[in-house]
């Protein structure tokens, strides 16, 4: 099915969005920040769909990445696709950070390796997936479930088979010695999830049946800062 399709992400340290028609990028931003994220989006929004000449009712979907990521940059990019999606009554359908991260690497460049997608969870820990490429995928599968990871057991769960790294947790695991070059190569690709493969994921997928929920963030662990009565500020919406 050919869909206008709106793609945003602000869950990791960039501010990006796409506009797609029929597979076809209309608009496109993406930039590098790690703060700053609420102020820039929506005008951004504004400027690209004005670019594109497509308004919010000529949308058919709208995607966002959910995570794992920053607890404020999710919540930004989440809240906007959601308030979005229930202005226009548009659908809202959601896609991970990791997942996101792994698409950026084409199947000539995995050459059968495994695919494992990172990024920096703080605390000396690092979200990771691994995916794999099957036969007549247009982007890869998962192999395992995302998970937040300590660097110290990282071995434990990275591929046995040589395979591709990237993401902001690629050069952590080699500075731990948990990666070796000769079985290991990092990419050197963008460790942000870029909207235009958030937009691409979402036209594959296609519409979300009738009735089903909003996306939610994905939260694979607890965050650092606690509310006073020490409240987990994930759980308030």
């Amino acid at each position: 099915m050919a869909m206008k399709i709106l793609a945003l992400d602000t869950a990791l340290n960039a501010c990006s969005v796409a506009i797609s028609e029929e597979g076809t990028i209309r608009a496109f931003c993406h930039e590098e920040r790690s703060r700053g994220h609420a102020e820039t989006l929506l005008p951004l929004i504004k400027t690209l769909m004005a670019e594109a000449q497509i308004t919010f009712d000529d949308l058919d979907l709208i995607a966002v990445s959910v995570g794992p990521g920053t607890f404020t940059g999710l919540r930004i990019g989440l809240s906007a696709a959601r308030g979005l999606s229930l202005a226009s009554g548009t659908p809202c359908i959601g896609v991970t950070t990791l997942e996101a991260l792994a698409a950026s690497v084409k199947p000539e460049i995995a050459m059968g390796r495994p695919i494992v997608a990172t990024a920096d969870a703080r605390r000396k820990e690092i979200y990771m997936q691994s995916f794999t490429y099957q036969e007549k995928d247009i982007f890869p599968s998962q192999l395992i479930k995302a998970e937040a990871v300590p660097i110290e057991s990282a071995g434990q769960v990275l591929p046995q088979d040589p395979f591709v790294v990237l993401g902001s947790g690629a050069q952590l695991l080699m500075d731990a010695g948990k990666i070796q070059p000769e079985t290991c190569e990092i990419l050197d690709l963008d460790s942000n999830p870029d909207a235009r493969l958030i937009a691409a994921i979402a036209e594959k997928r296609g519409l979300p049946p009738k009735g089903t929920p909003p996306p939610a963030p994905v939260y694979l662990r607890k965050p650092d800062a606690k509310l006073p009565g020490g409240i987990d500020p994930a759980s308030k919406t």
